[in-house]
């Protein structure tokens, strides 16, 4: 079978890789993406395998780089793509990439360190220069006054110990947030025996240590005595205050700021060049990184791969494991020959036994990735089993369009849906990191045919934004009703919508083409003859839906030699399924068939019918649909009962019956292995590699536990159970497409009519009319696509989810399975 049909044929390959072409063996390997290695040490402790060191020296490269990274992504640079095919590098190359990317690393610590200093120095000299520059006189001169003051001493002694006082300045910078904390408290705790002047600088400083501009607060501080200069020194030390040296004397600070300034421009220009030179070396790095980046990844994947190889005992040759597509098999021995032809030793492979359950491999394009996602998030299919997806491309975007059938909604999405199909193999479109638009993006072809299909339901409920359309005649003449009908001028008045009889005679003149005639958008019980159309086809659509799922059980008892399945799971499946609810969907159709609009009144209830076969009765007012119904019926209740004891008892007693047959015609060498397969089977275990699938391998010498008949007729019940429990509900639960296409159609009824509608009436003039009608329908195109296509979108899509996942795969897919993981290094680069 195809892939998409049934997983590919896996098979477990060993090789014998000589140790001077393991590396180039599997960096081939790697470039193909054919195999999935398994690890043979799996007991042994990561720091304990032969290529540690390789891969510590890959990772301590890839520090580096991210060191490179950071360096320029901080410069606002972009690294390029790697253009090209970039192979694996030989491991001879490992040491003289580690010392040119160290190199580069060590040359940009060095100049970015050097950036930073003469940035800092900068920075202390523009500081320098705006305190020097806060004023041309000390503030000492305010602190002079021509009369006395309230503190002044009348009597002044001529000598003492405070005779030879002086006043000393602190100047500095402190950041503006600081500044009226730092002022109060050197009040408070120099009790005033200063004056300090703060001033702000005229323009912001660059952080050299954040970048970010900040405004500074430049202060010159005035006191007397030693004591209060230690507290002013200590609490400017805490508040991280910049201190520069104050000249009283103003010629000696001009000549300070001509040398500040002079020294400020030789600065510049010095980081100017460190600048200049800086961006050389991050040229470099933008070169240099990207491939090296690349390559080194592979290398370190490469190593990872032969740490998960044994060691021959001859120390010759590496041995590895892994699993290859049946098909890739040539493939796998040509990559082999071609990469060991140099070392002039062979690698070799070949094909060896396994109980294992293999992995699953299903190949997937554009197309059906999103529909395979579908299956494999509910879960990985078992081995070689019926893979769901080449239906669910069919079923899944069908059963959301039953849900939200409208022509308008389907046009919308099939439109956007398109859009991103047209625009798929664009860059831009490829890379966009927006996590919504990637799953948007990620499904498009499944929105395409979602859209598609809505189309083409909303063409048969006769729905385009709630509106009908009339694209043929109507089957319905109205003027016979209202001849027959005697509809006076005042019933007419006081009714604005009438009700659709199809009874009167010439009413109904033959069917409409396509859909649902557009006149019963206009009767009163539009919404009645929809809900019973719309539940019908909702019964039908769901058991048919099982049925398909319980026939497609019977290709996986075939292909996995299952054969007692068919008759002792399969038939009582489709007997008690097709018996009771495939009869309550013949009854549907034959009603339809044979009953007319005339005797619609007087029609039998299939309901009353379907719940008196169960109680085996009848109810006199009730009349029967054909003639003998009620012994077709109740056969048809006996026999599905019947199935029961045959899905529960069927598949145990036939286990234990064929390993008694085995082990009385070989009871000494065939009991233990029979036990074996008999408890590896789906019956049995549910996790276990099957018996049925033991043709896809070879049995291996481990020991299995014997078969437990308890647990064998325990699985045996769940499964009976489950199923016709779930012939039940799952059947109800199909009615949420009834439900669905219901609240759909309306809601977008009530948004048409409270929105459209009245902005449709508000006024006759052309004028008026055309100044109202946009900001309404703005509001209408708003809500319709927020409300009505993402909102109601996605409650449908995730009914048609559970529809899939509960009602129709748990008939024949088990999703216990595991994905083939191929080792591949275009994995890696992403």
């Amino acid at each position: 079978m195809g892939s998409m049909f049934r997983g590919e044929e896996v098979a477990l390959v060993q090789l014998f890789l000589p140790t001077a072409a393991a590396y180039t063996c599997v960096s081939q390997l790697g470039e193909l993406g054919l195999v999935e290695f398994r690890d043979l040490n799996a007991s042994v402790s990561a720091f304990q395998r032969r290529f540690v060191a390789d891969v510590r020296r890959c990772e301590e490269l890839e520090k580096t780089f991210t060191f490179l990274q950071e360096e320029v992504r901080r410069a606002g640079l972009a690294l390029p793509v790697p253009e090209g095919r970039l192979p694996a590098p030989p491991p001879r190359d490992l040491l003289r990439i580690q010392e040119e990317t160290d190199r580069l690393a060590q040359e940009l610590r060095d100049v970015r360190g050097n950036q930073q200093a003469l940035q800092i120095q900068l920075h202390q000299l523009r500081l320098h220069l705006a305190v020097l520059g806060q004023g041309q006189g000390p503030p000492l001169a305010t602190a002079q006054m021509d009369g006395p003051s309230e503190r002044t001493p009348l009597l002044l002694s001529p000598g003492g110990p405070h005779k030879d006082l002086r006043v000393n300045f602190v100047a500095g910078a402190v950041e503006r947030h600081k500044a009226a904390a730092l002022e109060r408290l050197l009040w408070r705790a120099c009790r005033g025996f200063l004056i300090a002047s703060f001033r702000e600088t005229e323009q912001q400083l660059v952080d050299p240590v954040t970048g970010e501009p900040a405004t500074w607060m430049a202060f010159l501080i005035s006191y007397w005595g030693e004591q209060i200069g230690q507290k002013i020194r200590k609490i400017t030390d805490c508040f991280h205050c910049h201190i520069f040296p104050f000249l009283e004397q103003e010629q000696a600070r001009r000549a300070a700021l001509q040398q500040l300034q002079q020294q400020s421009q030789e600065l510049q220009e010095v980081l100017g060049e460190t600048e200049r030179f800086l961006s050389q070396v991050l040229g470099r790095v933008q070169q240099l990184l990207p491939p090296r980046q690349v390559q080194v990844r592979k290398m370190k994947a490469v190593y990872l791969a032969l740490n998960q190889c044994s060691v021959s005992t001859t120390h010759k040759c590496l041995i590895a494991e892994v699993w290859c597509a049946t098909r890739d098999l040539p493939a796998l021995q040509e990559a082999l020959r071609d990469s060991s032809s140099e070392e002039g030793v062979s690698a070799v492979a070949h094909r060896i036994p396994c109980r294992d359950m293999p992995p699953t491999l299903i190949r997937t394009n554009r197309f059906t990735a999103s529909f395979q996602g579908i299956v494999d998030a509910y879960g990985v299919g078992r081995y070689q089993e019926v893979n769901p997806a080449p239906y669910t491309i069919i079923t899944f975007p069908f059963l959301f369009a039953v849900m939200f059938g409208d022509v308008g909604h389907g046009l919308l999405m099939f439109l956007f849906a398109l859009a991103m199909v047209l625009a798929e193999d664009r860059p831009a479109v490829k890379t966009a990191q927006n996590e919504i638009w990637r799953t948007f993006f990620g499904g498009r072809y499944l929105l395409l045919l979602m859209g598609l299909f809505s189309v083409y339901t909303g063409f048969i409920y006769n729905e385009c934004f709630s509106r009908a359309t009339t694209i043929f005649p109507s089957g319905w003449s109205v003027a016979a009703m209202a001849n027959q009908s005697g509809w006076s001028d005042a019933f007419l008045a006081q009714h604005a919508v009438l009700t659709l009889d199809p009874s009167v005679n010439g009413v109904f003149l033959g069917p409409y083409p396509f859909g649902i005639d557009p006149v019963w958008s206009l009767a009163a019980n539009h919404l009645s003859f929809l809900n019973s159309f719309k539940m019908k086809m909702s019964v039908i659509l769901g058991v048919t839906h099982m049925t398909f799922g319980v026939v497609l059980g019977v290709f996986n008892h075939l292909h996995f030699g299952q054969r007692h399945r068919l008759l002792l799971e399969t038939l009582p499946e489709l007997t008690f399924l097709l018996g009771l609810f495939g009869y309550l969907v013949f009854l549907v159709v034959y009603k339809w068939l044979s009953v007319s609009a005339a005797g619609a009144a007087s029609a039998p209830s299939i309901l009353i019918h379907f719940i008196n076969m169960f109680l085996f009765s009848r109810s006199p007012t009730n009349q029967p649909l054909f003639p003998g119904q009620e012994v077709v019926q109740s056969t048809l209740v006996v026999l599905a009962l019947a199935m029961v004891p045959v899905l529960l008892l069927g598949t145990p007693l036939h286990l234990l019956r064929r390993r008694r047959h085995h082990s009385r015609r070989d009871p000494a060498g065939r009991q233990e292995e029979d036990e074996a397969g008999l408890l590896d089977s789906p019956e049995v275990s549910e996790n276990g590699w099957g018996s049925d699938e033991e043709k896809a391998g070879c049995p291996e010498d481990e020991k299995e536990a014997k078969l437990v008949p308890s647990e064998v007729f325990m699985h045996q019940a769940i499964h009976t159970i489950e199923f016709c429990l779930g012939c039940i509900s799952n059947t109800a639960s199909y009615l949420r497409l009834w439900a669905l296409s219901l609240a759909h159609a309306q809601l977008s009824e009530v948004l048409w009519a409270m929105v459209m509608r009245l902005g449709l009436g508000m006024g006759r003039e052309v004028g008026v009319a055309a100044v109202a009608l946009v900001p309404i329908f703005a509001a209408f195109a708003v809500m319709t696509v927020a409300i009505l296509l993402v909102m109601e979108g996605l409650s449908a899509f995730l009914h048609a989810l559970r529809l899939h996942w509960v009602e129709f795969q748990n008939k024949f897919y088990s999703g216990t399975g595991y994905k083939l993981s191929p080792f591949a290094f275009a994995l890696e680069d992403e």
